[in-house]
C-alpha cells in the first residue's frame, strides 16, 4: 500500500473515547452494495452506538425518533440485517455481528405486477416521470 499524507495534518483523527469501527470488507466484498438505504443507517447506527462488542440496547422508539424511520421502515431494515447475519437481536438487545464470508444475496424477483412495475421497473418509472413533466419521448 501506498503511503499518503494527510491532507490537513492539523485535522487528523485521534481516538480519544469511544471508538467505532467498520472493517473495509464491508465495501470491497460487497456487503455496502447488498443493503438498501435504511438498512445501511440502521447498520451504521448499530455500530455507531454499539460497545466493543457491538452491543446496544437502543429501543426502536429512540431509533424511530433519532433517524427518518417510520416503525415499519424500522422493522423491515432490522428484519433484513438479522437475514443478512449482520446483527443478532434476542428482543431487547442488538449484536453487530463479524462479517460472514459473503453478503447474502437475494434472486430478484420477476416484476408481475403494475404496482410492481410502478415501483421498480426503471423504464416504467422513467416514463411515469416524463408523463408527470408533459415531456416528450426521445
Amino acid at each position: 500500500m501506498m503511503e499518503q499524507s494527510p491532507l490537513c495534518p492539523e485535522r487528523v483523527r485521534k481516538i480519544t473515547g469511544s471508538f467505532a469501527f467498520i472493517e473495509h470488507r464491508f465495501v470491497r466484498d460487497g456487503f455496502w452494495a447488498s443493503l438498501g438505504q435504511h438498512e445501511l443507517l440502521l447498520s451504521v447506527f448499530f455500530v455507531l452506538g454499539g460497545d466493543r462488542n457491538g452491543l446496544s440496547s437502543y429501543s426502536y422508539d429512540t431509533i424511530c425518533t433519532l433517524w427518518p424511520f417510520s416503525l415499519d421502515d424500522y422493522i423491515v431494515a432490522r428484519n433484513a440485517l438479522i437475514h443478512q447475519d449482520l446483527i443478532a437481536f434476542d428482543g431487547h438487545l442488538f449484536q453487530v455481528l463479524s462479517l460472514p464470508p459473503t453478503p447474502v444475496r437475494e434472486q430478484p424477483r420477476p416484476l408481475q405486477s403494475p404496482p410492481q412495475m410502478a415501483q421498480a421497473d426503471p423504464a416504467t418509472i422513467r416514463r411515469r416521470i416524463r408523463d408527470s413533466l408533459g415531456a416528450d419521448d426521445d
